[in-house]
This record gives C-alpha cells, structure tokens and sequence, in this order.
C-alpha cells in the first residue's frame, strides 16, 4: 500500500490521463497517410508523457526528495526504452537521474546498476557528445562520494570540468557543478587552500 501512495503520489496521479491514449488500443486506419499521421500522434503522446515524467522526478530530486522521484523516474525509462530502443543515448540522463535517486535513499547497490547503464550506453557511442559525457562524470563522482571514495570522486569531478569547458567553454556555468563538489570534497579533507580557490571559481 505505502509503494502504491508514494507511486501515485509521485507520477501516477499526474500521468493517468495520459495513459490510455499511449497503451490503449489504437484506431485502424484505411490509408497510409492516416497511419503515418496516427503514427506520429501517438509519438509526440509518447513524447509528453516522458518529458512529463522526467522533470516530475527531477522535481523531486531538487525538492530533496528521492524516493518520490524513483516512479516517476521509472516511467520515464519504461517508455524512453519503448519509444527510442533500450540502447537509445536518450535513456543515459533517465539512468542518472535513477542513480542520483536511489543515492539518495541509501540504495547504493541498485545506483551503481543505473550508473553501469548509462556508461555502457556512453561507451557504445563514439559520437556521444562532451555534455552528456560530463553529467556521466558527475555522476559517477557523486556515486563515489556517498560510497567514501574521494580520489575516486575527484578524479570523476575534474573529468566532469574538463568535458563541461570543452562544450560550454571555460567559464560556464555548466562547469560550476563539477567545481561545487571538488571544493566541498577539499574542504572536507581540511585541504581549505584548494577548497577556497575553487569556490571562487564557481
């Protein structure tokens, strides 16, 4: 019962409207171009229910939230697989949002799963750009950080900075998240000279 309230207080509640139109049965069409244009009807539904669900459970996250963003999060990867295949690199910021999610309710065994995901889905894509590239690292280094592993995190987070100013440029505020948590890592290790000068570059 209490899977079921956080479920539908998390995603369902907001999507049930949505559902039938995207799994129900479809209208027969007598003609192609009646297909086609039935066809991407029921994409661009698909689409919405997606987007909806995916800045539900990025809601959530920010809210500080993680257990509540984890259905909807789930929705969003049941029907980005469905729409774009279970290899699809549209699938990488779902996975890591996952990760972040089950991080944060102390699942860490089932965040290293998604995060293994998103990184095989990366490294099967030789085009993958450095923005995507670089929310991997970030990650992968917040991963490490809730597991105690600090080289490991900062190693992740400077390969966050370097892929974010490779696509954003250096002083882009796309790169700040990366140089947050290096400071906060520093700071925490009593190393305030490299804590402070980085907390001026953010």
């Amino acid at each position: 019962v209490s899977h079921q309230r956080t479920d539908w207080i998390s995603i369902h509640s907001h999507i049930c409207h949505l559902l039938n139109p995207v799994l129900g049965p479809q209208p027969c069409f007598h003609s192609e171009k009646d297909r086609k244009h039935g066809k991407e009807q029921l994409l661009r539904k698909q689409e919405s229910l997606i987007a909806l669900a995916l800045s539900t459970a990025q809601g959530f996250v920010w809210a500080g939230k993680p257990l509540e963003a984890i259905p909807a999060a789930l929705q969003a990867l049941r029907f980005s697989s469905r729409v774009f295949g279970s290899g699809s690199m549209q699938l990488v910021p779902i996975y890591l949002l996952l990760a972040e999610a089950s991080t944060g309710t102390g699942r860490l065994r089932q965040a290293a799963k998604y995060l293994s995901q998103a990184q095989w889905i990366v490294l099967q894509t030789p085009d993958c750009s450095a923005a995507l590239q670089s929310k991997l690292h970030r990650g992968l280094g917040l991963f490490s950080i809730a597991e105690g592993n600090l080289d490991q995190a900062l190693y992740h987070l400077a390969n966050d900075v370097y892929l974010a100013t490779a696509e954003f440029g250096l002083n882009s505020v796309e790169a700040s998240g990366g140089y947050l948590n290096m400071a906060n890592i520093f700071f925490y290790q009593n190393k305030m000279d490299a804590a402070n000068s980085l907390y001026t570059e953010v």
